[in-house]
C-alpha cells in the first residue's frame, strides 16, 4: 500500500482538516520526533504508537486510525503533549479521533471501551456527575457480563468507595446546557 499518494486525494486532506477542526491542533505541526511514543505509558499495549497515529492522520488514513486499537487505549494522561517540542496536544487529537470513530461506527477495536465512554458520558448528562454504581451496572448489563467485579462491591460500599444514594449537583443544569450547545455544534457542522 502506498500511504504517501493518499495524501493528494481529496478524501485525505479532508479527514486531516476534520482533525484539526475536531481537534484544534495542527496536525502537520508534527516532525515525528517520537518523543510522544517515548513517554506513553500505554504504548506498550498499543498496535500503532501515538506518533506512527500522527503520520497516519498526516497521510489521510482514516480508516487505518479509526479502526485502530490505540485510540481507545490512549488514557488522555497527555503525557504525549506536555514532551511534544512542537507543542502538538497529541491527547485531544486521541480526543478527536475516539469522536469520529464513535460517530461512524468504528468501536469494534475495544467495543468495551467504547462502550464505558458512552456511558460515563451518559451518567454525567443525566446527573451532572457521576454516580458509580449506576455506571458500573450498566457498563456490566450493556457489556453482557453481568455479574463481573459482583464480589468487589460490597467491599467498596464497606470502604465508602461508592454510594448507593444519588448524588446531588446544584450545576446539573449548567452541565445540561454544556451538553445541548456540543449537540448544537455538532448539528450546525453536519
Amino acid at each position: 500500500m502506498n500511504l504517501s499518494a493518499d495524501l493528494t486525494s481529496a478524501a485525505a486532506q479532508e479527514f486531516v482538516r476534520e482533525i484539526e477542526e475536531s481537534s484544534g491542533e495542527d496536525i502537520a505541526a508534527c516532525y515525528q520526533c517520537g518523543k510522544c511514543t517515548a513517554g506513553c505509558p500505554l504504548a506498550f499495549a498499543m498496535d500503532l504508537d501515538p506518533a506512527r497515529v500522527m503520520r497516519l492522520v498526516q497521510l489521510g488514513q482514516r480508516e487505518m486510525v479509526l479502526q485502530s486499537h490505540t485510540i481507545w487505549l490512549c488514557a488522555s494522561c497527555e503525557t504525549c503533549t506536555t514532551r511534544c517540542p512542537q507543542e502538538v496536544d497529541v491527547a485531544r487529537v486521541m480526543d478527536a479521533l475516539r469522536r469520529l470513530a464513535r460517530e461512524e461506527g468504528y468501536t469494534a477495536a475495544e467495543r468495551e471501551v467504547a462502550l464505558f465512554n458512552e456511558n460515563f458520558l451518559r451518567n454525567v448528562c443525566a446527573r451532572g456527575r457521576v454516580h458509580e454504581l449506576e455506571l458500573v451496572l450498566r457498563q456490566n448489563l450493556r457489556s453482557g457480563h453481568l455479574f463481573r467485579d459482583a464480589g468487589k462491591g460490597p467491599l467498596m460500599l464497606a470502604k465508602g468507595k461508592f454510594s448507593l444514594r444519588v448524588p446531588k449537583t446544584k450545576e446539573v443544569t449548567a452541565i445540561w446546557r454544556i451538553f445541548e450547545n456540543l449537540e448544537k455544534r455538532r448539528g450546525e457542522k453536519a
